[in-house]
């Protein structure tokens, strides 16, 4: 008997994607040159107001064009953020493996111009600074007062204060972070039941996991460099992590999947989708079967997440589940105010049928019967239909169970 989970999509990547659209929507492209930022709005026209497929690659492709002729960095945040919000684009008109071939090549250009920084870094091209070595010579040599008649004009054009020239510890960083955000959508989109490609989700999901815990690391033993800010923020990092257990759940290797989640509820920050992710504790704890040891070990890169201190039995396990449901039906009953959201009521409900599916595989049949039955109400309530759904296929297991043993 298998518990069903009903399952809510917190990704991690969406943070990052979210951040893309809210400045190319709301900075009403004031951070492209004129002709650049006219072309996107005939892109946004075609893509929203009047859709048009055709039209709106026709000007995504223009504005990438425009803006290699105007001489914008392939890796700025501009450049980057218009490839990103075309596959958002095709994702939203059903193009998933389009939109998947045009992360892949974000994430591919992203990786690589870390790599060749990185092994600058190595060969002692860069500076203390952060920049290449004879970088700095030829920018003071570049920036150097005019001596025509027109160095009056220049400076006073010079009188604002321009912006600071990007390390490239900075740039590392930005497009580290980008790599990883798009690595954690890409393995949300292999998963996609109109994509279905799990070998490829997997590698995505723990690579971006491996290169988030890498760089933590990283920045423990040497100290940030010159232009490093912040690193992960605990719900992006709590997200991916959440992203690959959720991966390692439907490969059915359960006990992969509960460090993860263990690991995203710490992290948590939203009362509700803390609620969630106890759900997705008590479903992977109640699916876990007995295995011996050894047999699924976590990669390298994650055995700092793991430990030995899991359940030994199997009823264990079990228990574990249901106290697992039980803490997330009384956490998110708790949540009030501003901070309650709709997916506070769905956790509720999720967590009543994983109580009552818990308890019928302990033997616990009234109990479980009771359970079924507040969810089922509950989910009518607030017209939660997989609600009724799950719980409704409960019931009838139990009622098929007690007439194979009458």
């Amino acid at each position: 008997m298998n518990i069903l989970l009903l399952v809510f999509t917190f990704v991690f990547s969406a943070v990052a994607i979210r951040a893309y659209i809210n400045t190319f929507y709301n900075s009403q492209f004031s951070r492209y040159p004129e002709p650049v930022a006219n072309t996107l709005r005939r892109a946004i026209y075609y893509t929203n107001y009047k859709p048009d497929p055709e039209l709106a690659l026709r000007y995504y492709k223009k504005a990438m064009e425009q803006c290699a002729e105007v001489g914008l960095d392939p890796f700025s945040d501009e450049v980057l953020g218009i490839r990103i919000q075309v596959a958002f684009w095709l994702e939203k008109i059903n193009s998933h493996k389009a939109a998947i071939d045009v992360l892949e090549s974000v994430l591919g250009d992203c990786r690589k111009w870390v790599d060749v920084m990185e092994q600058s870094v190595k060969d002692g091209k860069v500076n203390d600074q952060g920049r290449y070595v004879g970088e700095a010579q030829q920018q003071v040599a570049a920036t150097k007062p005019a001596s025509d008649g027109k160095a009056k004009e220049e400076e006073e054009d010079e009188a604002a204060p321009a912006e600071p020239i990007e390390t490239l510890w900075h740039k590392r960083e930005r497009l580290l972070l980008k790599a990883i955000s798009t690595g954690v959508k890409l393995g949300e989109l292999y998963a996609d039941e109109h994509v279905l490609n799990p070998d490829q989700s997997h590698a995505h999901l723990v690579w971006a996991v491996e290169s988030s815990l890498k760089e933590f690391r990283r920045r423990r033993t040497e100290g940030p460099k010159p232009g490093e800010e912040k690193w992960l923020s605990p719900e992006e990092l709590g997200g991916s992590m959440e992203s690959l257990g959720r991966d390692y759940e439907r490969r059915s290797q359960f006990q992969l999947a509960i460090p993860l989640f263990f690991q995203a509820l710490r992290l948590c920050e939203s009362p509700c989708h803390r609620a969630v992710i106890m759900n997705n504790l008590a479903a992977a704890f109640a699916q876990q079967p007995l295995y011996a040891a050894g047999t699924m070990e976590p990669s390298e890169g994650l055995k700092e997440l793991f430990n030995d201190s899991m359940p030994k039995t199997r009823k264990e396990f079990l228990e574990a589940g249901l106290n697992w449901a039980q803490n997330a039906y009384v956490h998110a009953k708790d949540v009030k105010g501003d901070d309650r959201t709709p997916e506070c009521d769905e956790a509720c409900a999720v967590a009543l049928c994983n109580w009552g599916d818990v308890a019928a595989m302990l033997g616990k049949t009234e109990l479980a019967r009771k359970k079924y039955n507040q969810c089922i109400e509950m989910s009518k309530q607030m017209e939660f239909p997989d609600g009724v759904k799950q719980a409704q296929e409960g019931l009838s297991k139990l009622t098929a169970a007690s007439l194979t043993k009458a």
